[in-house]
């Protein structure tokens, strides 16, 4: 079972070599109860962490169950020691907060010998039942007496039914009744099962159990008695019962293991549930920042959208300039209404345009006054334009009301709220600057506009009757505040102090679609061109909504990118409190890794472990995360009115940004944990 050929071991302290093994030769049978014997410095321990290849020889051949132990790289004899070899600790290296159950399957988390995860806790149960703790199955360490404890490190010992035991000083914590408890399972191990033994003590009662004493003193043997024992040995555990082949591939092998090392994660953040918390704080806040300022921004987008198509998508405004005619002399270019019916007729690119006369007026009904912000005179093709073609109430003017400069109007819905607030307005007459007006219509309501301005506040009537009725025979005028004017940086409307009798203030039109827009204008710049014998540079300003469109889009978008940077911080502080507690885990979970790393995990195991822990610490942080931001964004968008749209792509970021910060951030306190030596790790304190 064991041959050791010259065994040497040297450690490193200072500048001094310490010799600890000076030429150890051993063979061990397989089946054998073995007991080491040997004072405090003599070896013993090192030769016992050497056969349970623990820690390499300095020199020497060390050959375990045929294989050459010297030769195996860290992987390769973590799991050879998964498979045949099984320790008990003087200590227990029980985990806390860990049934005993779960104790027992721990090494079964780093061997896949082709049974399932029901076969494995059968035969957990099976073990616990063969050491005396068939009931006790659910208890924790903290509810385990000494004995039981040191039960409970036999039976995970003999979970991946190893050929070879390893007890260090088993019964040192122990009382002398549940010493010889423990001796006769061991017995019973031997006799019943095969199994080779190694016990390692200073105690002569236990040695006594043992079929041969071998005794270390200063690094060497000095002695190794043989003592005949009467009972028969049942055949070694290999003979009898050949190992199961590996079932599954290595692609499931991994994946088990992955689900392993979450199961284990999980279980140590419920270990510290209230540091847990703390420390996914940061990745909560982080990830609910990314997705409240995503949903915002994308709100903002799609109100953008909405509120460009209820202006007119393809919209766009002439307005008169100053330009020169082919004699080179500057003169005041105006629109007309012919202007309006060659641009419809003759500009294929163009599918409704409408005049446009503005003026400033004050309403009253009885001891009601309201000015509406945009008070216009147009045509009905203006209003198809707009998307107001279906009217709240009432009905629009027509082309013979145009042509009588009929008294009529159309409100919008603020208007008719503050003038008829328990009337029914159609029907009713108010007065506009001293001419009285019926309302024939209201318009269906809107809401804001672009830049917030309440599309509902509005008079609309005939063009003519605001030319030749309420403007005709006035004084000249101040210049007028125009539903243009409310859309800065566009000046929409003609300054000009005085108008002629024919010249109107604008014409709105609507391009065929927002892709032919720029054909359009162009269109039009050569036909009114024509039309006024004016050169084309700066004789008519052509505006449309797209310029506006794009200025408000630029401030959203800066906006959400200066909010994405804010939340990028968050993650970042998140991610250094998550690497900060992971070292601090490192630390205090020392002798745990040492555990894993005796029972068969090797570095790779280690780091996965502790990466995986990281990652789904921010992967919970960043679902909460999720939706506290989704919360967030939606009481934004009910107390302030700002618009939210939830998106798939707000929250596949936000895992995407989580699992990123808990890798980058949680691979140095990994590392750091997989690079422990299993030795100095269990021996931390």
């Amino acid at each position: 079972m064991i041959e050791l050929h010259d065994i040497r071991k040297t450690y490193r302290v200072g500048d001094l070599d310490l010799p600890v093994l000076k030429g150890v030769s051993l063979d061990i049978a397989d089946g054998e109860y073995v007991a080491i014997m040997g004072s405090s410095g003599s070896g013993k321990s090192t030769l016992m962490n050497l056969l349970g290849s623990l820690d390499y020889p300095t020199a020497g051949t060390f050959r375990l169950d045929g294989t050459d132990i010297t030769t195996l790289s860290e992987a390769e004899l973590a799991t050879f020691r998964s498979r045949q070899i099984g320790f008990v600790f003087q200590n227990f290296n029980l985990l806390p907060r860990t049934s005993a159950l779960d104790n027992v399957l721990l090494p079964t988390l780093y061997v896949n010998d082709g049974r399932s995860q029901r076969e494995r806790v059968e035969y957990a149960e099976q073990l616990l039942e063969t050491v005396g703790l068939g009931g006790r199955l659910d208890h924790t360490p903290n509810q385990l007496s000494g004995g039981e404890k040191q039960r409970v490190a036999i039976a995970r010992s003999l979970i991946n039914r190893p050929k070879l035991l390893l007890a260090d000083e088993p019964t040192g914590n122990l009382d002398s009744k549940t010493e010889q408890e423990i001796l006769q399972v061991f017995r019973k191990l031997n006799q019943d099962h095969g199994i080779t033994i190694i016990v390692v003590t200073h105690d002569a009662e236990v040695a006594h159990e043992a079929d041969r004493v071998i005794h270390v003193k200063d690094g060497l043997i000095a002695g190794d008695v043989v003592k005949p024992r009467s009972a028969e040995r049942a055949p070694s555990p290999a003979a009898s019962r050949p190992r199961e082949s590996v079932a599954r591939g290595n692609r499931q092998a991994a994946l088990a293991s992955a689900f392993n090392a979450v199961g284990v994660a999980a279980a140590a953040m419920r270990r510290n549930a209230l540091r847990t918390m703390l420390t996914m704080l940061g990745v909560i806040i982080g990830v609910a920042s990314v997705v409240s300022v995503m949903e915002l921004s994308s709100g903002a987008t799609v109100a953008i959208k909405d509120t460009v198509s209820s202006m007119g998508a393809s919209m766009l405004t002439i307005n008169p300039s100053r330009g020169s005619s082919s004699s080179r002399r500057m003169r005041e270019v105006q629109l007309l209404p012919d202007d309006v019916t060659a641009v419809a007729m003759n500009c294929s690119a163009v599918k409704v345009a409408a005049p446009l006369v503005y003026s400033e007026i004050q309403l009253v009904r009885g001891n009601l006054r309201w000015r509406p912000k945009f008070c216009m005179g147009t045509s009905s093709e203006y209003l198809a334009a707009r998307n107001w073609g279906d009217l709240d109430m009432g009905r629009s003017f027509t082309h013979q009301q145009i042509l009588d400069s009929a008294k009529v109007c159309v409100i919008g819905k603020t208007v008719a709220d503050q003038l008829f607030p328990d009337e029914y307005p159609i029907g009713q007459e108010v007065r506009a600057n001293g001419v009285s007006l019926r309302v024939i219509g209201v318009l269906a309501p809107k809401g804001g506009d672009i830049i917030g301005n309440d599309q509902d506040d509005i008079l609309i009537g005939p063009w003519t009757t605001f030319k030749y009725r309420i403007d005709g025979g006035s004084a000249p005028q101040q210049r007028r505040t125009t539903f243009s004017d409310r859309l800065p940086p566009m000046q929409l409307v003609s300054h000009s102090a005085a108008h002629r009798d024919k010249s109107i203030h604008q014409i709105y039109i609507q391009a065929q679609s927002p892709e032919q827009v720029a054909e359009a204008r162009e269109q039009i710049t050569s036909l009114l061109c024509r039309r006024h014998d004016v050169d084309p540079a700066g004789a008519f300003q052509i505006n449309d909504i797209t310029e506006v469109t794009k200025v408000v889009g630029q401030v959203v978008g800066g906006l959400s990118a200066l909010g994405m940077v804010i939340a990028a911080v968050s993650l970042v502080v998140g991610g250094v409190g998550i690497m900060n507690i992971m070292l601090v885990s490192v630390t205090e979970r020392t002798r745990e890794i040492g555990l894993r790393m005796a029972v068969g995990a090797n570095r790779r195991a280690i780091l996965r472990q502790f990466l995986i822990e990281a990652t789904v610490l921010c992967l919970i942080g960043g679902v909460v995360g999720i939706v506290a931001g989704h919360l967030w964004s939606m009481w934004v968008g009910t107390v302030v009115g700002w618009p939210t749209v939830m998106s798939i792509w707000a929250p596949l970021t936000a895992i995407g940004v989580a699992a990123t910060v808990g890798v980058i951030f949680g691979y140095y306190p990994a590392r750091a944990a997989s690079r422990l030596n299993p030795i100095d790790a269990l021996r931390y304190e």
